[in-house]
Protein backbone atom coordinates (compact mmCIF):
# COMPACT_ATOMS: atom_id res chain seq x y z
CA UNK A 1 0.00 0.00 0.00
CA UNK A 2 1.44 3.54 -0.91
CA UNK A 3 0.51 6.09 1.59
CA UNK A 4 1.02 9.70 2.16
CA UNK A 5 0.60 12.44 4.03
CA UNK A 6 1.42 16.09 5.65
CA UNK A 7 4.40 16.19 7.61
CA UNK A 8 3.39 19.45 9.51
CA UNK A 9 0.34 17.33 10.54
CA UNK A 10 1.94 14.36 11.54
CA UNK A 11 4.28 16.17 13.65
CA UNK A 12 1.30 17.62 15.41
CA UNK A 13 -0.39 14.48 15.96
CA UNK A 14 2.77 12.88 17.49
CA UNK A 15 2.64 15.55 19.64
CA UNK A 16 -1.12 15.20 20.84
CA UNK A 17 -1.27 11.56 20.21
CA UNK A 18 1.83 10.40 20.66
CA UNK A 19 1.36 7.99 17.51
CA UNK A 20 3.21 9.06 14.33
CA UNK A 21 1.56 8.48 10.89
CA UNK A 22 4.79 5.97 10.44
CA UNK A 23 2.48 3.83 11.76
CA UNK A 24 0.13 3.16 8.97
CA UNK A 25 2.85 0.89 7.48
CA UNK A 26 2.53 -1.77 10.03
CA UNK A 27 -1.33 -1.56 10.89
CA UNK A 28 -3.35 -4.47 9.94
CA UNK A 29 -5.53 -2.62 7.06
CA UNK A 30 -7.18 -6.15 5.84
CA UNK A 31 -8.21 -7.15 9.12
CA UNK A 32 -9.47 -3.01 10.04
CA UNK A 33 -13.18 -2.66 10.46
CA UNK A 34 -13.15 0.52 8.18
CA UNK A 35 -16.47 3.06 7.93
CA UNK A 36 -16.94 6.31 6.18
CA UNK A 37 -16.61 9.20 8.15
CA UNK A 38 -20.18 11.16 7.39
CA UNK A 39 -19.91 13.35 10.65
CA UNK A 40 -19.53 16.16 8.79
CA UNK A 41 -18.87 17.65 5.02
CA UNK A 42 -15.16 17.54 4.85
CA UNK A 43 -14.93 18.45 1.21
CA UNK A 44 -13.80 15.14 0.78
CA UNK A 45 -14.99 11.72 1.44
CA UNK A 46 -12.90 10.40 5.12
CA UNK A 47 -13.40 7.19 6.24
CA UNK A 48 -12.10 5.59 9.97
CA UNK A 49 -10.56 2.78 10.38
CA UNK A 50 -10.38 0.93 13.61
CA UNK A 51 -8.25 -2.26 14.32
CA UNK A 52 -4.54 -3.62 15.50
CA UNK A 53 -1.23 -2.47 14.01
CA UNK A 54 2.22 -4.87 14.39
CA UNK A 55 2.80 -3.70 18.35
CA UNK A 56 -0.71 -5.46 19.34
CA UNK A 57 -2.22 -1.95 20.62
CA UNK A 58 -5.21 -0.81 19.01
CA UNK A 59 -5.48 1.94 16.66
CA UNK A 60 -8.67 4.90 15.01
CA UNK A 61 -6.61 5.97 11.58
CA UNK A 62 -8.87 8.88 9.58
CA UNK A 63 -8.09 8.44 6.24
CA UNK A 64 -8.89 9.68 2.47
CA UNK A 65 -7.62 8.47 -0.91
CA UNK A 66 -6.06 9.98 -3.37
CA UNK A 67 -5.55 8.43 -6.33
CA UNK A 68 -4.34 4.52 -5.20
CA UNK A 69 -2.60 6.41 -2.36
CA UNK A 70 -3.98 6.32 1.70
CA UNK A 71 -3.69 9.66 3.02
CA UNK A 72 -3.48 9.64 6.46
CA UNK A 73 -5.07 12.40 8.65
CA UNK A 74 -4.73 11.15 12.20
CA UNK A 75 -3.72 8.14 14.11
CA UNK A 76 -4.95 7.82 17.40
CA UNK A 77 -4.74 5.00 19.53
CA UNK A 78 -8.04 3.44 21.17
CA UNK A 79 -9.86 4.97 23.80
CA UNK A 80 -11.02 2.99 26.48
CA UNK A 81 -14.82 2.58 24.78
CA UNK A 82 -12.90 1.72 21.98
CA UNK A 83 -10.93 -1.37 23.63
CA UNK A 84 -13.49 -2.41 25.34
CA UNK A 85 -15.17 -3.06 21.98
CA UNK A 86 -13.01 -4.03 19.21
CA UNK A 87 -10.21 -5.36 22.50
CA UNK A 88 -6.03 -5.88 22.12
CA UNK A 89 -4.94 -8.32 19.33
CA UNK A 90 -3.14 -11.31 21.35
Amino acid sequence: MEFEWDEAKNASNLAKHGVSFELAHEFDWYGAIVVRDDRMDYGEERYLARGHAADGAGYSIVFTRRGAAIRVISIRPFNRKEYSRYGKRE
